[in-house]
Parts: C-alpha cells; structure tokens; sequence
C-alpha cells in the first residue's frame, strides 16, 4: 500500500470497541505518515485486506498518531461485516483525508442535523467548536438507546434533540429541517444523511429558507434501498474464506 502517491497508507487495528448494537469503534494506528486535515468533518476511504474497494467513514477523532473511526452496522456491508469480527491486529489502508465543513468567520449561530451515520462527525464538531456566541443546536436522528451507548456528544456543550427514525434504513429528517425555526443573522447549517433526503433539503434551503451556498453544507452518506455489492474482479474478504 501506499506504493504510489495518493494510494492509501497501511494503518493497524490497535482497538476494537463495540459502542451499541448500531455502532463498532475503530483505533487505527497509520504505519506510514498520515496527517489529519483538521477539517471537522473529514473523511477517509478504508480498504480492506485483499479488498480492491473502498468505503467512506468520518474521523470521528486524529490525535496521538491514531485515527479513530465509528461504524455503523448495517445489515449488509464489506466494512460492517469486518467490523464485526476480531480484526484487531489487521492492516487496513486508509487514504489521505478530505472535509468541506467550512463556517463562515462571522457565523454568530451553528446547527447539526444527521443520522446515525453523521453523529461521529457532529460530536467532533461540538467538541472542536468553541468560538460561537452561544451553543450549537443539535437535531439527531438515531435508533432508541443510542443516547445512552454513545459517550462523545457533550451535552453541556450543545442543545440536542433526539429523534428517532420512522423505521429501520428510514428518515424523516427533510420534515425536520423543514420545521426548523432558524436563528437570525448570519449562521451555518451542517446536515448529512440518506442522499435523497439531502436532495430535497439542498433545496429547501435554497428556495424557501434563501440561504447563500456558503451558508449549509448537506451531504448524502448513504443512500436507501441501494446496498453497494462486492465487485465480480474482488475476492472474498478474507475474514470470510475457509482456511486451504
């Protein structure tokens, strides 16, 4: 790995944590040089061993030489059924980072929207965030007890309102931001959930709120219905072949 420029770098699994049912705790230690953007949102593609696929998955924290990532268990998924094993000890290649998070310097007003797989990313953001008036509004959307299991969102450091999805791989979050009462004076908005949800949130705050593209930054991270499949030229991830 990481044999020509922008390839991804070889980075062990020192840690494994089981957060919840719904989430899996990664601690990745690079092997090569590796640095954080200190974007608060970044991200990195994780590959696989003997895997030539990648998938996304937010820093949730880059500090000490080691990376720290949440997964979310899904019901199908490469990275979610690795995750679930005892992978500690295994070499993963992680690629350089990349964020968009980017408030504007005169933000007197910041609110968080997401799911369950932007909560790694709103928790960096509330833990990082210290220069605003007052505190960040939080809208969650996550399965019931996750409040409980999940140890980084500081409370007394944002307002967070709790929301569960409709059903399972379901959201109502365009409803949500749709009833949001926004602040007045200039703020920013930072959202990520299922695609289509976004679409349509892209657009509401265009149209009808009027906020400036420098205003909001909403992101699909996955999208419903559409589960990503195991390319024919892969093989098997390792975890999952019989010993020869």
């Amino acid at each position: 790995m990481a044999e020509r420029p922008g390839e991804p770098v070889p980075a062990r699994v020192v840690e494994r944590t089981v957060l919840s049912d719904h989430l899996v705790r990664l601690v990745l230690e690079p092997r090569q040089e590796w640095t954080s953007t200190g974007v608060l949102d970044e991200w990195v593609a994780l590959r696989l061993p003997d895997q030539f696929q990648t998938r996304y998955y937010t820093v949730r924290a880059a500090r000490g030489g080691r990376i720290v990532v949440d997964v979310v268990v899904h019901a199908e998924g490469l990275v979610t059924r690795w995750a679930q094993t005892d992978c500690v000890g295994q070499d993963v290649g992680v690629s350089a980072p990349k964020g968009s998070y980017a408030a504007p310097e005169d933000a007197g007003w910041l609110v968080l929207v997401g799911d369950l797989t932007a909560l790694p990313a709103i928790a960096r953001v509330v833990e990082e965030t210290t220069d605003l008036p007052g505190r960040p509004r939080v809208l969650l959307e996550v399965p019931a007890g996750t409040r409980q299991s999940y140890p980084d969102l500081d409370e007394a450091r944002a307002d967070v309102t709790w929301l569960e999805p409709p059903g399972p791989d379901e959201s109502a979050l365009a409803e949500v931001v749709a009833g949001i009462d926004w602040p007045e004076g200039p703020g920013y908005f930072w959202m990520a959930g299922e695609s289509a949800q976004m679409r349509e949130i892209r657009r509401h705050l265009r149209r009808d709120v009027g906020f400036g593209t420098d205003r909001f930054d909403v992101m699909g991270y996955w999208s419903q219905g559409r589960a990503r499949q195991t390319r024919r030229v892969d093989p098997r991830p390792a975890h999952e072949r019989s010993p020869e």
